[in-house]
């Protein structure tokens, strides 16, 4: 296996980033493994981003393919690599963040190891000075190698974030983001994980995410009823999948990825008939599935109570959420 040169797409969707993007293709022409094609989608971007893929992509012929498109979304723009990338495997990095330079010789070699159709790793959130701001362990207490029928139990526990995984490019052979939603990684991401039999990880922090002040997901509306909308799609191809008896675990990614994550946006959305309006969509969520508040106030997440392992103030904004205090809640906003 090892004399095998496994080639890695790597898809990095651009949209006027113009201040990160070099810092994004330098992290990846600078891995480890060589065999990689860094796949860069300009989705009708006004900026200069334009010029700094055009430079990067004379200047490394053999690493960058570049391809402009219409605007048409994070999701299409990456749909749009994904039918162009030449791998075994896939990758997607964000424009504005950059891994280490091991990432994905370290991925790659899990996936072939074990045989993974998905490996997964850590990530940070760094500042704009590149300190560490926090780190999210993915699988914490979970071997290096996961046989999804013996500890099925990630799929209610794991992070679907795109950006922290390898693939086996199989795995999008009938499966593409959702286009015109936000939250198309909660949509896709466990859809594939359903079609895995086995994943692989390392404790490794390779993912460095940059939380920008100027973020577009600092704005909250009524986009976060994609994520109720997105859970009821992964519910869907559930039912139909290898794990479909599993239903504990349905339970608890129905309460992590659609309640907690719902909840985490709702807690920001500052226009009081909206955060009404949504709130009482979440209540028709939680009703037409019988989850129950015992259910949600006693989830655990790798072996630990939720609700207790939050911060404070959103512990509170929580509680009183689910004791049926949205006005109280009003107020403490």
């Amino acid at each position: 296996m090892k004399n095998v040169p496994s080639k890695v797409s790597v898809i990095v969707p651009v949209y006027n980033v113009e201040n990160y993007l070099s810092k994004c293709l330098d992290s990846l022409l600078a891995q480890t493994w060589q065999n990689i094609e860094i796949v860069v989608v300009d989705d009708g971007s006004t900026d200069h981003s334009t010029k700094i893929i055009q430079k990067y992509s004379e200047n490394y012929p053999d690493k960058i393919k570049a391809f402009t498109k219409e605007n048409g979304g994070l999701s299409d723009a990456r749909n749009y690599g994904i039918e162009r990338a030449t791998g075994d495997f896939i990758g997607f990095v964000d424009s504005d963040d950059y891994v280490s330079e091991t990432m994905f010789e370290e991925m790659l070699d899990l996936a072939r190891k074990h045989h993974a159709e998905m490996v997964i790793c850590n990530i940070q959130k760094v500042d704009e000075h590149g300190s560490v701001t926090q780190k999210l362990t993915q699988i914490p207490n979970m071997p290096e190698k996961i046989d999804l029928h013996n500890n099925f139990s990630v799929f209610s526990d794991l992070s679907y974030f795109s950006c922290n995984k390898l693939f086996r490019k199989e795995l999008f052979a009938h499966k593409r983001f959702k286009k015109g939603i936000h939250f198309e990684d909660i949509q896709l991401i466990p859809q594939l994980l359903l079609e895995c039999k086995t994943l692989a990880q390392t404790q490794n922090f390779h993912y460095q995410y940059f939380e920008r002040t100027d973020s577009i997901t600092k704005t909250h509306n009524e986009r976060g009823l994609d994520i109720l909308k997105a859970v009821e799609d992964v519910e869907e191809v559930f039912q139909s999948s290898l794990y479909s008896s599993e239903k504990k675990e349905l339970l608890g990614f129905q309460i992590l990825q659609g309640i907690y994550s719902y909840l985490a946006y709702l807690a920001f959305v500052k226009n009081e008939n909206l955060f009404y309006r949504m709130s009482d969509e979440l209540d028709k969520f939680m009703r037409k599935r019988g989850v129950k508040i015992k259910d949600i106030l006693t989830y655990n997440r790798f072996g630990k109570n939720y609700i207790l392992s939050l911060p404070l103030k959103k512990m509170i904004f929580y509680l009183l959420f689910f004791a049926g205090q949205k006005k109280l809640i009003r107020k403490l906003m």
